[in-house]
C-alpha cells in the first residue's frame, strides 16, 4: 500500500513522458524558496553576532574626519540590525541566484544555460568590484572632502549620527555596484538586439560628456572625486562597447529564423 502511494506521488510530479507537471514545478519552487529562507535566517543570526565588526568596517572610512554620535536611544541598536540584515541579504543572494539557475536549467538549451551562468557570475563579480571600488577609493576621498574641504568656521565640530553615516555608505555602495553592472546590461541588450555596437562607437563622445556630467552631480565639487568616478565609468563604457560587438545579435536575424521555421512547417 505504501509503495503504491509513493508511485502515485511520483507520477504526479513526473509523468511517463519525463516532463514535470505543474504540481511538480510548484513543489520544486517551494523547496527552493524554503532553502533561501533558511539561509537568510541563518545568515541573520550569524551576522548579528559580528554586527559590531561590520560597523567598524564602515566607520573606518570616516575615522579621523568625523565624530560618530547616536542621537536617539534606539539608533545604535537599529543600525546593528540594519547592517546585519543587509549582510544576510548579501550572503543569500548567491544562493538565491543558484536556485534560480537550477530551477530554470532543465528547460534551457545548452547555449541558454551558458548565457545564464555568464549573467549570474558576471553580475555578482561586477557588483562586488563596484562596492570595493566605493569602499577603498571613492568613499574615503568623499568623506574627507565633505569634512575638511570647506575652510573657515573652525569652531564647528564635524559630527554625524551613525544612522546618517550608515545610510550614506550603503547608498553609495548600491550606486557604485549598479554602475559597475554596465557591461552586463550591455551584454543582455546586445543579445536582444537593442544595444548596437556601431551606435555605441559613434556616440562615445556624447557618452563621455554625459558620464562626466553624472560624475559631477553625484560627487563633491572637486576634480579628483569627479575623475575617480568618471574614469572607471568611461572604461566600463569602452568595455561594454567591446562586449556588445561580441554578443550583438540583430533583430532581423531572429525574424528570419522564425520565418524559415514557419516555411519548414
Amino acid at each position: 500500500m505504501a509503495t503504491n502511494v509513493k508511485r502515485k506521488k511520483k507520477a504526479e510530479v513526473m509523468p511517463d513522458d519525463g516532463n514535470m507537471t505543474l504540481t511538480g514545478h510548484l513543489k520544486e519552487l517551494r523547496n527552493r524558496l524554503i532553502v533561501c529562507a533558511v539561509v537568510f535566517v541563518a545568515a541573520v543570526v550569524v551576522t548579528l553576532a559580528y554586527a559590531d565588526r561590520l560597523i567598524d568596517l564602515l566607520t573606518a572610512m570616516g575615522q579621523g574626519f568625523y565624530t560618530f554620535v547616536s542621537i536617539a536611544p534606539q539608533e545604535k541598536l537599529m543600525q546593528y540590525f540594519r547592517v546585519s540584515l543587509l549582510a544576510a541579504v548579501v550572503v543569500t543572494v548567491p544562493v538565491a541566484l543558484y536556485q534560480v539557475y537550477a530551477f530554470a536549467k532543465p528547460g534551457l538549451k545548452k547555449s541558454e544555460t551558458f548565457f545564464l551562468k555568464l549573467v549570474i557570475l558576471l553580475g555578482l563579480a561586477l557588483f562586488v568590484v563596484g562596492v570595493l571600488f566605493a569602499y577603498k577609493l571613492m568613499m574615503p576621498f568623499m568623506l574627507q572632502f565633505l569634512s575638511t574641504g570647506i575652510e573657515g568656521a573652525d569652531y564647528i565640530q564635524t559630527t554625524t549620527s551613525i544612522e546618517s553615516y550608515v545610510s550614506l555608505c550603503l547608498t553609495m555602495f548600491i550606486i557604485f555596484g549598479c554602475v559597475f553592472e554596465m557591461p552586463l546590461v550591455t551584454i543582455i541588450l546586445s543579445k536582444m538586439g537593442i544595444a548596437n555596437p556601431q551606435i555605441m562607437k559613434k556616440g562615445r563622445g556624447v557618452a563621455i560628456v554625459l558620464i562626466f556630467f553624472v560624475a559631477a552631480v553625484v560627487t563633491p565639487p572637486d576634480i579628483v572625486s569627479q575623475c575617480m568616478v568618471a574614469i572607471p565609468m568611461v572604461l566600463l563604457y569602452f568595455i561594454s562597447t567591446f562586449l556588445s560587438g561580441i554578443f550583438y545579435k540583430p533583430r532581423s536575424e531572429d525574424g528570419d529564423d522564425e520565418e524559415d521555421e514557419e516555411d519548414e512547417d
